[in-house]
């Protein structure tokens, strides 16, 4: 559509800024002239048109003596109504109006024609004017009473249109839910489910394009992950990120992610927040988008987009369905997430580097070439005690480094071997990151500083949102860097063994009195640790640690040895 048939939508609405404005294309002078004063004169035109507009005033007209520069003005300047000549110098009859038609859209148009042409205004209208007028037998009032039937008219005709568009536009969305909520009932994998989507929504005349799109975890990068259509390299070429700050992430794609709501683009041409993208997309006939958050509760899987060759494909009520369509699939991957969950042993793990913890340790690691593990991490009421082993450094130089390290307050030699010993390190400043990551499901599955890095890993079951977790450990720490993401099998279960004790039966304090109690030395002979030094590293008194152990070694026992 035309700047041309933009304007022309406002009319019958009325604008309370604009002038009422007319195109008369018109090679004889004296009809023009007559036209002109007949219009110039009156201010009823406007108000009929712009009740409105308390201003009043009269209509700017605009006349052209050619087809060809009639055609360039309603290209260019705004335009409510034309008023056409169908015999001009360079064209005649009915070819007149049906080019006139074409370029125009939606303006409705007004033929002048002869005492004679009668017959040839009863085929204009047949062939798309809005009415004709004899030009012996105009009148000023006949004159505006005709321009006002014609615009209103116009107008009631692209209400009509734009609401049969969007009633057929909703029961095609309708008909895609449908067959998406049958796909969620076949597909098993998620890969799948998001290829179908695309396909079908594809598949329909009214879009040319769709894809599905992730959030590439550690970064604001949306990474394709399935398209049907016509793309022609479209991905290839455009970057859609989520980051707020980047001209990137304010498209319709990242704004839908940041805000989980549907962004509708009606005219990608015009749209200032489509400019990075407008050339690609518009060389590949794409005019309006719409971006649909997948999204379910507190898990961002990604972004549906889908494309229209046409302007304004995705207004009204379209929106709530493409809302709802959004919300089928996230509930769809999780669903699948969760079955992968229950049925397989593979778990996600997230690996970081951090800075600025425990630097004297990272520095020896690169001096001294020692290898420091942590192997367990169990935390208490005001602090996380750290369980671990260190080889290629002495103790004296071990403690040295404790004792120049912010954040550590203690460590306990438990085990001395030829080569290596084993500790127990106080670490209050790593508090709120350990309960960070265990209050959103993960665990802290390894730790190391080796070769001048501190390098951690975090375990997260399958389906959950890796990126959130990201985010979180960043806001925490400011000195983290993300470095890969992968999956790895946890090794077998058994849903009703010790381990499932661990996880499901023991309250915090439960397992964390048995963890300490076990990684302290406690079961050891001699004891590695006693009870009121364990309580003392808990901040309990030794009569709770006791019950608290008590309670765990039964419940632990009762899976090995009951039913």
């Amino acid at each position: 559509m035309s700047e041309t048939d933009t304007r022309a939508g406002a009319g019958g609405e009325g604008d309370a800024t604009d002038v009422l404005r007319v195109l008369l294309i018109e090679d004889n002078p004296g009809d023009a002239r007559l036209i002109q004063e007949m219009l110039r004169d009156t201010e009823e035109l406007v108000q009929r048109v712009s009740p409105g507009d308390a201003a009043g005033g009269a209509p700017e007209i605009v006349r052209e003596t050619r087809l060809e520069d009639g055609l360039a003005t309603a290209e260019t300047e705004p335009t409510d109504i034309v008023l056409l000549d169908l015999n001009l110098p360079d064209s005649e009859g009915l070819t007149t109006l049906e080019t006139v038609h074409e370029e125009t859209g939606e303006t409705p148009i007004v033929v002048l024609t002869g005492v004679r042409d009668q017959q040839v205004g009863v085929k204009a209208i047949q062939r798309g004017a809005q009415d004709f007028l004899v030009k012996d037998e105009v009148t000023s009032e006949l004159l505006v009473r005709t321009i006002h039937h014609a615009i209103e008219r116009a107008h009631q005709e692209r209400k009509r249109r734009q609401q049969r568009e969007q009633l057929e536009a909703l029961n095609r969305l309708n008909r895609i839910g449908h067959d998406i909520s049958h796909a969620v009932i076949t597909t098993e994998t998620r890969a799948e489910l998001e290829q179908q989507v695309c396909d079908r929504l594809a598949a329909e005349d009214a879009y040319r394009f769709a894809w599905i799109g992730g959030v590439n975890p550690g970064s604001d990068r949306i990474v394709p992950e399935a398209a049907a259509g016509v793309e022609d390299g479209y991905l290839d070429e455009i970057d859609v990120t989520v980051a707020a700050d980047d001209e990137a992430g304010q498209g319709p794609a990242g704004t839908a992610v940041r805000t989980g709501e549907v962004q509708v683009m009606n005219d990608m041409r015009t749209d200032p927040t489509y400019g990075p993208w407008r050339e690609a997309a518009h060389s590949r006939g794409y005019q309006s988008s719409a971006a649909i958050p997948i999204i379910h509760e507190d898990l961002v899987y990604g972004v549906l987009n889908v494309y229209s060759s046409s302007p304004r494909a995705f207004e009204g009520p379209a929106t709530e369905v493409l809302a709802r369509t959004g919300d089928v699939i996230a509930h769809a991957i999780t669903a699948i997430e969760r079955k992968d969950a229950l049925v397989s042993d593979a778990v996600v793990e997230l690996e970081f580097r951090i800075e600025e913890l425990a630097e004297p340790l990272i520095q020896r690691s690169t001096s001294e070439g020692c290898t420091i593990e942590f192997e367990q991490l169990v935390g208490g009421d005001e602090t996380l005690l750290a369980y671990g082993s260190a080889s290629g450094i002495s103790q004296e130089a071990f403690r040295d480094a404790i004792d120049e390290s912010d954040g550590i307050s203690d460590v306990r030699f438990l085990a001395v071997r030829r080569d290596e010993f084993e500790f127990e390190l106080v670490a209050p400043a790593a508090v709120s990151l350990f309960e960070t990551i265990a209050t959103h499901g993960g665990r802290v599955a390894s730790a190391t500083i080796a070769d001048g890095e501190f390098r951690f890993v975090i375990e997260l079951p399958r389906g959950r949102d890796t990126r959130r977790m990201i985010e979180l450990i960043r806001d925490q720490r400011d000195d983290a860097t993300y470095l890969a993401q992968r999956t790895t099998e946890r090794g077998d279960r058994n849903d009703t063994g010790p381990l499932s004790v661990l996880e499901d039966e023991l309250t915090d304090k439960q397992r964390a009195a048995l963890e300490t109690a076990y990684f302290a030395g406690y079961f050891d002979w001699p004891r590695g640790s006693t009870g009121e030094e364990i309580a003392e590293r808990l901040g309990i008194a030794p009569a709770t640690f006791n019950q608290h152990l008590r309670t765990s070694e039964r419940k632990f026992f009762e899976s090995v040895f009951g039913e």
